[in-house]
């Protein structure tokens, strides 16, 4: 069954979609106040689409249940995310971009985004990939199980394009662990532009910009 989904367009007949996934705790609304930010008028019509993420127990939360796209198992972050939530949640958004593909919208014009643990499963999502998307965007986030899993990636993945951004004060992801996901996925192949913010676990004005600027980059070519 696929994701409930909060939609925004930006036109009639939308070229374009972008698939933000959402934090722990989120929904689908939490990102959706950010597009009249993000447009630029001359890009063609978007579809913007919000996934609301499973309710499941969380363990760190004392298991307490919350929209969340894998369980937080420990502190380490070598170890904290749980592979099969990984792998399940992975498959949703697969599921998503299917859908998107039956309306007209294929891959190549695609872009995959995604805040904190959205953004981790944005990314084990691109690497995956054999039809690469038009480009990942990873939000204060980290790639689950690092240069080991980056070498797994499909040979194709590596030409999707990444905006990689962190705050320098982020005390729920510290941003060594988002510079070290960016240079793990720079040592495969891929082309990463990483961005560092004075900020904690957040986005902000200047970012929302750059990632503007990353976007109309991408919607030209």
């Amino acid at each position: 069954m696929l994701l409930q989904t909060v939609e925004q367009e930006t036109g009639a007949e939308p070229q374009w979609t972008v698939l933000w996934l959402h934090g722990l705790g989120a929904d689908g609304h939490d990102f959706a106040p950010i597009v009249p930010e993000l447009l630029r008028p001359h890009w063609p019509a978007l579809r913007f689409v919000f996934p609301h993420a499973p309710v499941r127990p969380v363990t760190i939360n004392n298991g307490v249940p919350m929209r969340a796209w894998y369980d937080i198992v420990g502190m380490d972050f070598a170890s904290r995310a749980e592979a099969a939530g990984i792998a399940e949640s992975v498959e949703q958004v697969e599921a998503l971009i299917a859908r998107e593909a039956e309306r007209g919208i294929p891959a190549s014009r695609l872009v995959l985004a995604g805040f904190s643990q959205g953004g981790a499963i944005a990314l084990a999502t691109g690497l995956r990939r054999h039809a690469p998307l038009a480009g990942l965007v990873a939000l204060s986030t980290y790639l689950p199980g690092g240069q080991a899993v980056a070498a797994q990636r499909h040979p194709n993945a590596v030409a999707q394009p990444v905006f990689f951004a962190h705050g320098d004060g982020d005390p729920v992801i510290p941003v060594q662990h988002g510079l070290a996901s960016a240079q793990a996925l720079e040592r495969v192949g891929f082309e990463v532009a990483w961005h560092r913010y004075p900020m904690a676990h957040q986005v902000c004005a200047q970012e929302i910009a750059d990632l503007g600027q990353w976007l109309d980059r991408r919607l030209a070519g």
